[in-house]
């Protein structure tokens, strides 16, 4: 199908209603995100993004280029400008003290973000594949040794932004699954998604279990939360989500919308399938469906590329809510990154693992 023909087909949204579902169709148009230097941004390998005093949060994971692995990156989403100046996490002497530290120290694979909605100085994030990384020692192995999940365990992290400005990685502590729970012994398929929801609760949206299906759990954070160094022992949440007869629906990316006189809703995302999900966390509302088509805009206009360039494979990462729409923002897949271009004039910021930013207008039919 002809570029431009299959973009008047998609260019539209689209709703199917059943007894027992709600599924939506919309094509959203992107933003390379721009460095200072005027160059699109360097293979970020962004794994979580969130709204932060009126401006976007990015964060990478450990397969992001050296340059911007361990701190949290401000994007302007009027424009996806990436600021010169990113928010680069050193670590207490509280963290250097702990289990944690070597592997903490070294390149941890951060694959989600939250802000405190109490205090925006502070930030909490999670480690998710260890395998690579340096190892516990022996002692703090039979410490941490009952993870219910994988051998070294997922990390919650607190940062904190003091008076100078500098970020900083204050308390550590493991995430533990109860072994019913079937969490899988999975390096690479642990927590990837972080939202606050009413009362401090903490959501953490795992990408898939033992059986291939997502799973969301909760944690409540109470004052003396950061007091202990001990396990951290999540609830499973027990919301439905939806069951696929073919395939897989991983969490990547999830946020957190809030509903007047309604524990609220969850939004995900996942990368293999170009879905977004807003879940019930009342759990009284089959999961809402919205199925996204994605375009880039075209660097250089020719005869056959005038303004957008339909991506094949998008791979979501990171979900934003943020008034009345959603930010969501892709991590390149390096493998498959390059299969996308069209375009001759998009090839360098493909080859460069540039993202996406889109947004989404959040739909009141989401929660009738």
């Amino acid at each position: 199908m002809k570029l431009l023909s299959f973009l008047a087909f998609y260019l539209s949204t689209s709703f199917v209603l059943a007894d027992d579902d709600f599924h939506q169709q919309v094509t959203l148009q992107g933003k390379w995100l721009v460095e200072t230097n005027k160059a699109v941004m360097l293979d970020p390998q962004t794994s979580a993004l969130k709204l932060w005093r009126g401006k976007l949060l990015s964060l990478s994971d450990r397969s992001a280029h050296h340059s911007q692995q361990k701190q949290l990156h401000i994007i302007d989403p009027a424009s996806a400008l990436v600021a010169e100046k990113s928010l680069v996490m050193t670590l207490s002497n509280q963290v250097k003290e702990s289990c944690f530290y070597p592997y903490l120290a070294d390149k941890p694979d951060f694959e989600a973000l939250a802000v405190d909605p109490n205090n925006d100085n502070v930030f909490v994030v999670v480690t998710e594949d260890a395998r690579d990384g340096v190892q516990l020692s022996p002692a703090c192995q039979q410490r941490f040794k009952e993870t219910g999940s994988t051998k070294y365990p997922s990390l919650l992290v607190r940062l904190e932004i003091d008076e100078n400005n500098v970020l900083s990685m204050t308390h550590v502590r493991p995430l533990q699954f109860n072994a019913r729970y079937n969490v899988g012994d999975y390096a690479n398929d642990g927590i990837e998604g972080l939202a606050f929801g009413k009362n401090n609760t903490l959501y953490l949206g795992l990408e898939k279990d033992n059986k291939g299906a997502a799973r969301i759990f909760s944690l409540a954070l109470t004052e003396k939360f950061w007091v202990s160094e001990e396990f951290a022992t999540v609830v499973d949440t027990h919301v439905v989500l939806p069951n696929f007869s073919k395939g897989q629906h991983p969490i990547n990316g999830m946020d957190y919308l809030p509903v007047d006189n309604h524990p609220g809703y969850l939004a995900a995302a996942a990368r293999n399938d170009n879905q977004l999900w807003i879940i019930d966390l009342a759990n009284k509302k089959p999961t809402k469906v919205i199925s996204m088509t994605f375009l880039a805009p075209v660097v250089s206009h020719d005869e056959e590329c005038k303004d957008w360039e339909l991506i094949g494979n998008t791979s979501l990462e990171g979900v934003a809510v943020a008034n009345n729409e959603i930010w969501l923002i892709n991590d390149p897949w390096k493998a498959h990154y390059m299969e996308n271009v069209k375009c001759a004039s998009n090839r360098d910021n493909y080859k460069r693992l540039a993202p996406l930013l889109f947004s989404l207008p959040i739909d009141k039919h989401w929660f009738e």
